[in-house]
């Protein structure tokens, strides 16, 4: 089974041929009243399978149509869903591996006030249709002929577990080829995804090792643990592998074979990676909430500004306190996103004029004709975006 994404196909004679002529919205009106996954340049999916995960979580098992051009197991993807009128375009993990029919799957957990994760959780069913970006990410491992080697470490919390499955399910794939650990915590064991095939991978594999960590109640049977990620907890976990405690290491030399891989909200991507840092062997991490810099303004000293735009010739009032997404959500329009963290650059528009704050790093920009990243960026000034 192969594990490499596959490159976008070049365009059809058909469509080199044609599509001078074609409009690609009619093409698909049409198309779509004989089989609603026909586009002429669109990535559909049908909904082929659909089955409750873990509590608020659901895995769909998608079918793209042939524009689809492969992942490798770590990668996101957007998925677009028409909700409530509106197109609402979200990012998620792909959380199984690359399988002989084309089929994918996605697993996504219910977020309070999320109008996608609600579609999807609860009113997607087979047989429905869903748009989808390319495979985006590089939080993937070594294929081919350089296949994973040495120690690896996964540390997994809450929805951070999905694209960490895929990669674990790539090396079980391989016979798994390195040792590796997977720590994995939730607030409650009803809230673990995967947690009978993981059990099973372990009992299968001798080189893997699971650990479920559970936050809000208390630890039951011999592979599950309580607290939060620290010091102790991960020493406990991983033997004296010698984690930095910020003031000194110690089993430094073991805990240098150890390769990290991280995900989850942003101060537990924090965490793992302060208390890794002085002794892992490498550290790749993403975080889905990512904290925002000290020296962000508060929301004391948000104040109002005039954000013109060009293309639609509207100006409207927005708050410094918010990004740039939600300050033009919040004001009816709908600006193109998909991750809202930073990462996969759907929402990516030019600034002509005004000052900007990038949230991840805490860098002011005022360089005219510039891209920006409205989900993790703030107005600091009156700006004028392409939109």
């Amino acid at each position: 089974m192969s594990l490499t994404a596959t490159a976008p196909a070049a365009p059809s004679l058909v469509h080199r041929l044609l599509g001078p002529m074609v409009d690609p919205a009619t093409f698909d009106f049409w198309a779509q009243k004989l089989n609603a996954t026909w586009s002429w340049s669109r990535t559909l999916a049908r909904v082929v399978e659909r089955r409750v995960e873990a509590q608020d979580t659901v895995t769909l098992v998608l079918q793209p149509n042939g524009h689809w051009a492969g992942f490798q197991p770590g990668q996101h993807l957007n998925v677009s869903a028409e909700v409530g009128g509106r197109r609402v375009t979200r990012s998620y993990s792909l959380t199984d591996i690359p399988r002989r029919d084309g089929r994918i799957a996605i697993t996504v957990k219910r977020v309070d006030g999320g109008r996608l994760s609600t579609q999807l959780c609860d009113h997607t069913r087979v047989g429905d249709v869903l748009e989808l970006g390319e495979a985006f990410g590089d939080m993937t491992l070594p294929t081919g002929s350089q296949r994973p080697q040495g120690r690896w470490l996964f540390l997994a919390a809450g929805s951070g577990i999905t694209p960490l499955m895929a990669l674990t399910r790539q090396l079980a794939a391989q016979g798994m080829p390195a040792d590796m650990s997977l720590i994995y915590w939730a607030k409650t064991r009803a809230e673990f995804c995967f947690a009978g095939e993981l059990r099973a991978l372990a009992r299968q594999h001798p080189r893997l090792q699971v650990h479920f960590v559970v936050t809000h109640e208390a630890a039951q049977g011999t592979d599950e643990h309580q607290g939060f990620i620290d010091h102790a907890l991960l020493t406990r976990l991983c033997g004296s592998a010698g984690f930095s405690t910020g003031f000194s290491t110690e089993g430094s030399a073991a805990w240098a074979d150890r390769q990290v891989l991280a995900c989850g909200p942003g101060g537990f991507v924090d965490a793992a990676r302060t208390l890794t840092a002085a002794t892992a062997r490498s550290f790749q991490a993403e975080g889905f909430t990512p904290t925002a810099p000290a020296d962000l303004p508060s929301t004391g000293e948000a104040t109002t500004v005039a954000v013109s735009l060009t293309r639609s010739g509207r100006t409207l009032n927005v708050s410094s306190g918010s990004s740039l997404l939600e300050a033009l959500e919040a004001q009816g329009l709908n600006p193109p996103s998909g991750c809202r963290m930073g990462v996969c650059h759907t929402c990516v528009c030019q600034r002509h004029s005004g000052t900007t704050l990038d949230t991840l790093t805490g860098e002011r920009s005022a360089e005219p004709d510039m891209a920006v990243r409205l989900c993790v960026s703030r107005a600091c000034s009156d700006l004028s975006l392409d939109l």
